[in-house]
């Protein structure tokens, strides 16, 4: 089986190849390379440089490597970009997953796995969120993101696709074995932007609201190592190819850490204070959203390897050193 990996040469993508090719699978990459890297690939994997809105080329990349089956990550994932440039999220996410579904459909595709993200929830009332908790996402990204995984649910039922729908929440670190991490330089990661000010890459960060409710004011996410992350890719896949039902799954961990925690342990960690500037909220940002993971746990089998904030902030630092020395 071929394997489709879109946005396979960023962030998530590229340590999801890596998942993908060292379980032995035949794996293509699509990319435009606009934020990602050839340097993040696995060496077997193959690498065609393109668009998922061009759906010609797709169908046309489809049928010569017989694919059977998408991981679909490519598009924009910064939240407030998305309040400032709606139209730019719901053309690269929405239109362009829409292309990207057809062509699948047209060319037969199996199965079909899509990044989707915490941000469908927006600002719940209760924590943790469980899969079946109302969506009311509150930024343009996260509207984007529960579109496609609407549509997705109509083409399973109109014509058999089976997908599966990940939602992430903060998703942070970097391969332990230091192949690939996250690398883009202007990233708004809170993790890659503290451990950036530990090294000294940046003079200093900002904490955007500090009035929230929560214990110190400041907004409370899950965060989830990224290769535990891409293992659930690759341990969804095994549930579609046996058979299983097409589902939607929360990744996290199971319970949160807040803005100042996080910078706190980035200090600890790599042993550097840096300044820190507390400014006004930003807008789209929910006040505190943790995952109930039980479901994935369950249908799956997952079990996270790295659930230890300060493990995860070591990966990441180690990863920036190394990007730092290159």
């Amino acid at each position: 089986m071929t394997i489709l990996v879109t946005g396979g040469a960023g962030y998530i993508g590229s340590h999801t190849a890596h998942a993908l090719v060292d379980a032995g699978r035949r794996v293509v990459v699509l990319d435009n390379l606009s934020t990602g890297s050839r340097a993040a690939l696995p060496a077997a994997a193959t690498l065609v440089v393109g668009d998922i809105g061009d759906e010609a080329a797709v169908s046309r990349l489809l049928n010569e490597h017989g694919v059977e089956a998408i991981v679909h990550f490519a598009g924009s994932i910064i939240v407030p970009e998305s309040v400032a440039d709606p139209l730019k999220y719901y053309f690269n996410n929405t239109a362009h997953s829409r292309t990207l579904i057809a062509a699948a459909v047209a060319a037969g595709v199996k199965h079909f796995i899509f990044s989707s993200t915490a941000a469908v929830y927006g600002d719940p009332a209760e924590l943790p969120v469980t899969e079946t908790t109302p969506t009311a996402p509150l930024s343009p990204y996260g509207r984007s993101k529960l579109m496609t995984e609407m549509m997705l649910a109509d083409v399973a039922a109109a014509h058999g696709l089976r997908y599966a729908a990940l939602r992430y929440f903060n998703v942070a670190g970097a391969d332990p074995a230091q192949r690939t991490g996250q690398s883009t330089p202007a990233a708004t990661h809170l993790i890659k932007v503290a451990v950036q000010a530990a090294l000294g890459r940046r003079a200093g960060m900002e904490v955007f609201g500090t009035d929230y409710p929560t214990p110190d004011g400041t907004c409370v996410r899950d965060y989830i190592h990224v290769s535990d992350l891409a293992r659930a890719h690759a341990d969804v896949l095994g549930h579609l190819e046996r058979g299983g039902d097409c589902v939607t799954l929360n990744c996290g961990y199971g319970h949160g850490f807040s803005v100042l925690e996080v910078i706190e342990t980035v200090k600890r960690v790599s042993g550097v204070d840096f300044p820190v500037k507390l400014s006004p909220r930003r807008p789209g940002d929910p006040a505190q959203i943790v995952a109930a993971s039980v479901k994935v746990r369950e249908v799956l089998g997952w079990q996270p390897q790295y659930d230890d904030l300060a493990t995860i902030v070591a990966h990441a630092l180690a990863w920036e050193r190394k990007l730092a020395a290159d």
